[in-house]
């Protein structure tokens, strides 16, 4: 009698569905855990960004902070003697002015003389426009180290050292502002301004009310950066303001800290007033420089 051998039944194949599912799961779980990787780096790059204004904060809010005190995370007495220390002995209110006018004169001019002569190079064809926009952009490799004494010398035989005039003249156009505008007004398709022309507007309507309603994200950017650059700007008021009341903020806080060297809360004082306007215009500004750079991801 034959012997029978008894194999066991092959397994059945798994259903294409529930493999499929499996599949998916392991990737929302590996996505899950880019996704919390990402975040984690983000709130640590954050964290480090924020943590030099929050420390120049708490010292300037710790009563007596000197080199040989260290304020803590959390000051105990908070008060604001280092604020009024700092309006008490400087005019500090004058030159928060100052630096106020300089910087907002410098941007509105900037913004006209910008917006202008990115029309001029976008809209209006002229012989050589392209070879004259190269040489204006390689103005930008100058730095301005090596302009100070010539221009020195240029404003004191005018007479206009030590002036508010001689402060401005330098930055009220700038080769950046011209390229972004310019870049910006390349984007406004030709068709607005031709059929604007067939309606009989000029060219003046026309960049008024065609080309510039278009470009507000890039004219709120420039005017984020020339504000900035005007506030921050240290090397040429301090060459050619000499008079206390003209003095700007960037110029004081670099006297603050000879004057007061053991007093590290009067100058993270001057440098929390010195933070508070660009704060301001960013918040202002934010809604239409993140359109402006959204923007350029769409056709």
């Amino acid at each position: 009698m034959a012997e029978t051998t008894l194999t066991a039944p092959a397994p059945a194949p798994e259903p294409a569905p529930a493999r499929g599912l499996r599949r998916r799961s392991a990737a929302a779980r590996a996505a899950l855990a880019r996704s919390v990787l990402l975040h984690v780096v983000i709130v640590i790059g954050a964290l480090a960004m924020f943590f030099p204004f929050y420390w120049t904060i708490v010292t300037s809010l710790t009563p007596g902070t000197g080199l040989s005190s260290t304020p803590s995370l959390v000051p105990s007495d908070p008060g604001f003697d280092a604020y009024r220390q700092l309006f008490a002995d400087l005019p500090f209110a004058r030159i928060v002015g100052n630096s106020l006018l300089l910087a907002t004169i410098t941007t509105l001019a900037q913004l006209v003389t910008s917006a202008t002569a990115a029309y001029a190079f976008s809209r209006l064809p002229f012989r050589g426009r392209t070879v004259v926009f190269g040489i204006y952009l390689a103005t930008m490799m100058i730095p301005l180290q090596v302009l100070v004494v010539p221009l020195f010398a240029e404003l004191r035989a005018w007479g206009l050292v030590d002036t508010y005039l001689g402060a401005l003249l330098p930055t009220l156009a700038a080769a950046f502002g011209v390229f972004l505008l310019r870049q910006a007004m390349n984007q406004v398709p030709f068709e607005l301004d031709e059929a604007a022309a067939i309606d009989g507007a000029g060219h003046f309507r026309i960049f008024w009310t065609v080309v510039l309603p278009n470009i507000r994200p890039a004219l709120a950017t420039l005017a984020v950066f020339a504000f900035m650059g005007s506030w921050n700007n240290f090397l040429w008021p301090l060459v050619v303001l000499r008079s206390p009341e003209l003095q700007t903020l960037p110029v004081a806080l670099a006297g603050l800290q000879g004057q007061y060297t053991t007093q590290w809360d009067v100058v993270m004082a001057g440098s929390v007033v010195s933070i508070l306007p660009m704060l301001a215009i960013y918040l202002f500004a934010q809604k239409y420089v993140i359109q402006g750079v959204a923007n350029t991801g769409l056709k």
